[in-house]
């Protein structure tokens, strides 16, 4: 993930952080901080978080092609596995015929 991924997921967190204080208490941490909500200062915190929303709108639909993000994700439709669940079968052929040469020995010596 980029720089600039990363920069705007934190401001969308302290957007998402200031909207929950908002919302259950009441209470705007960046007009509190920056002075008021008409400040000049707070009106550019609001908009960088705003900028930084719209910039994170591609991680929504972005697909885990990234070395890292294969691990952690699993996706059903890109590989799908036919295999058992414990592994691969394992091959009984050798089995099968050394019990048809047993079979076959002792209807011999009877």
């Amino acid at each position: 993930m980029s720089v600039l991924y990363r920069i705007a997921l934190v401001l969308v967190i302290i957007g998402a952080i200031n909207w929950g204080l908002i919302g259950f208490f009441r209470f705007d941490l960046v007009a509190y901080l920056f002075g008021g909500q008409t400040a000049v200062l707070s009106r550019w915190i609001y908009a960088l978080v705003g900028i930084a929303g719209l910039i994170t709108l591609p991680i929504l639909v972005k697909r885990f092609e990234d070395e890292e993000d294969i691990d952690t994700y699993t996706r059903m439709d890109r590989n799908p596995s036919y295999g058992m669940e414990a592994g691969e079968e394992a091959d009984f052929t050798e089995v099968k015929k050394t019990t048809e040469v047993k079979k076959v020995e002792k209807k011999d010596n009877m």
